[in-house]
């Protein structure tokens, strides 16, 4: 008869470890392909915990976005007490905001972090319908830009925020330096609505890195900002610094670009498992 082993000398189970952490803050997406879901299936592929503050709610699909209701401020407040009280964040990424006290709710929860903060500052979705009210644009350029580790605005929003407009890669340097004065410690500018390689600038007013990749012929685009800023965010999780985690991001983007599926009638979104399909 096989004695049975004591609870000494039990073979020891170690403990789990939890993933780094990495909180969204933005607006739901009904359609499922930006905003919020974007962003958590982007850290699921990554490999680290997301958890979310939903700061506006949007009735959303393939062709547009049909309308948008941003929570009460005490809703927000409440969830970011709720994460950051109890378990702590790694990284931080926001996205929608939607108005000028949101923004200064989640500037402030973001100055008093030391985690790492990647803020895109979302001003219209992929469609051109605006999600941010236009006086939330000052809020924007003077307490969440002041506040980011990284920054990642597109073209247009570019124009919004320094009135800067690009027209050809060569402009990207005076858009970075435009965005860098208003306070962050790096930009990145999205250059993928000029023609040609898709081309990105990361710069922190001194060194300067550019990420090409090829521009896949695929309209189905839906949530790039998001994902590319949550990947950002993830990446910083998990410990690369800020030019590393740009190049795991956008290399991560540019698959889930290439993957892009249809979906309803419209604009459909990018494929955040690409890497885990045949």
């Amino acid at each position: 008869m096989t004695p049975t082993p004591s609870a000494s000398s039990a073979p020891s189970v170690p403990p789990v470890q939890a993933p780094p952490l990495v909180l969204t803050i933005a607006g739901s997406d009904s359609g499922g392909g930006a905003g919020i879901q974007a962003d958590l299936k982007t850290m699921l592929a990554l490999g680290v915990h997301g958890m979310s503050v939903v700061a506006a709610v949007t009735a959303q699909n393939s062709l547009g976005v049909q309308g948008y209701w941003e929570l009460p401020p005490e809703a927000v407040r409440a969830q970011l007490d709720s994460v950051l009280s109890d378990i702590g964040v790694h990284a931080i990424k926001t996205g929608m905001l939607a108005s000028s006290g949101l923004v200064e709710i989640v500037a402030e929860a973001l100055a008093g972090s030391d985690a790492p903060a990647v803020v895109d500052p979302v001003g219209v979705s992929k469609h051109g319908d605006p999600l941010l009210a236009p006086d939330a644009v000052h809020a924007v350029r003077s307490a969440l830009i002041p506040a980011a580790t990284v920054v990642t605005p597109n073209l247009y929003e570019v124009e919004q925020l320094t009135g800067v407009k690009v027209v050809d890669e060569s402009g990207l340097r005076e858009a970075a330096e435009a965005v860098r004065a208003l306070g962050p410690r790096w930009v990145l500018i999205k250059g993928g609505h000029l023609p040609g390689e898709a081309a990105d600038l990361l710069f922190d007013g001194e060194r300067e890195h550019r990420f090409t990749a090829p521009r896949h012929d695929n309209r189905h685009t839906h949530g790039t900002g998001c994902t590319l800023a949550s990947a950002i965010a993830s990446r910083l999780a998990l410990g690369d610094d800020v030019p590393a985690a740009v190049a795991a991001a956008k290399e991560y983007v540019t698959g889930a670009i290439a993957a892009g599926f249809p979906l309803g009638a419209g604009i459909g979104p990018v494929d955040h498992a690409w890497h885990w399909r045949p």
